[in-house]
This record gives C-alpha cells, sequence and structure tokens, in this order.
C-alpha cells in the first residue's frame, strides 16, 4: 500500500480488525520508508446487481429504493427502523446471493411482500396495493380474502 506521506510503495500492516458494521477491514499501517502510520480499509468488492424493471430496461440495484418503499408501506404501522434494515438487509443478500448477475422487480416485489406478511399484515397490503396496482375494490377484496383464507388455515 502507498503511503499517503512521502509516497513509498512499502507498508507494514500493524493491526487488523473488522469494522462496527462487519463488511470492511480496518488496517492500521506503518511506512517502510518514513516510519509513519496511516489507516486503510479492505472490502470485497461485490458484482454489481442489475435490476431488470417491467419495460425491460436495466438499472443498477439500489437498496435505497427498496428501503423507501417498505417505510412508505410501513408509515404510522408499529414497525422498528431496525425490522425495516433487516428486511432490506436480507433481500439484499437474497439478490446478491441468487447466482446471477440480474433480478427482476418482480422477484424484489415479492420478497418484500414475503417479509412484510410476516411482519405487520396493513404494511403488507399498502406495498402489495401499490406494487401489484390495486386498481379497484374488487381486486382489493380478493387480496383481502385470500389473507383470510390462508389465516384460516393455519
Amino acid at each position: 500500500m502507498k503511503c499517503q506521506f512521502c509516497n513509498c510503495a512499502d507498508s507494514r500492516v500493524i493491526d487488523s480488525r473488522p469494522t462496527d458494521d462487519g463488511n470492511s477491514i480496518r488496517r492500521r499501517r506503518e511506512c517502510i520508508q518514513c516510519g509513519r502510520r496511516f489507516t486503510t480499509y479492505e472490502k470485497i468488492e461485490a458484482p454489481q446487481l442489475l435490476v431488470i424493471k417491467k419495460d425491460h430496461s436495466r438499472e443498477l440495484f439500489d437498496a435505497q429504493k427498496v428501503k423507501s418503499g417498505i417505510i412508505a408501506a410501513c408509515h404510522k404501522r408499529p414497525v422498528s427502523a431496525a425490522d425495516i434494515d433487516r428486511i432490506v438487509s436480507n433481500i439484499e443478500q437474497a439478490a446478491s446471493n441468487n447466482l446471477q448477475n440480474e433480478i427482476t422487480t418482480r422477484q424484489i416485489g415479492e420478497m418484500v411482500m414475503d417479509d412484510l406478511r410476516r411482519l405487520d399484515e396493513v404494511a403488507y397490503i399498502r406495498f402489495a396495493s401499490v406494487y401489484r396496482q390495486f386498481t379497484d375494490i374488487p381486486t382489493f377484496m380478493n387480496e383481502l380474502n385470500r389473507m383470510l383464507g390462508e389465516k384460516k388455515g393455519d
């Protein structure tokens, strides 16, 4: 690692430890030439995940967009920020672990709805009504009746 003070290309690692979030390694280094110390961070470079939208265009996966949709669905519901972050993290991990470089918005939406259904049914209905584009009351009622039928089957 190149020293930021004297530009020497040699340094030695004095200390290594994971960061608080566990997503990278903090390394304390000492320059071989000038002896000054500096810190570097090492992070695994994840492959970029593309999202295939309904119009078949593609864009980079953005966890913040997923989080925004979940926050809107959970507005004024007893859902903690930690619960929302956990859902987003689960979806991001599942999307990355599918061993493909692309995922559809449909797959993402279904994962969100599965997690929201278990967490808060009202938030689930809110998200589903936008995601599935409920355009009338009968469509909305069909989803509610389906949920009630699943509950009776439990």
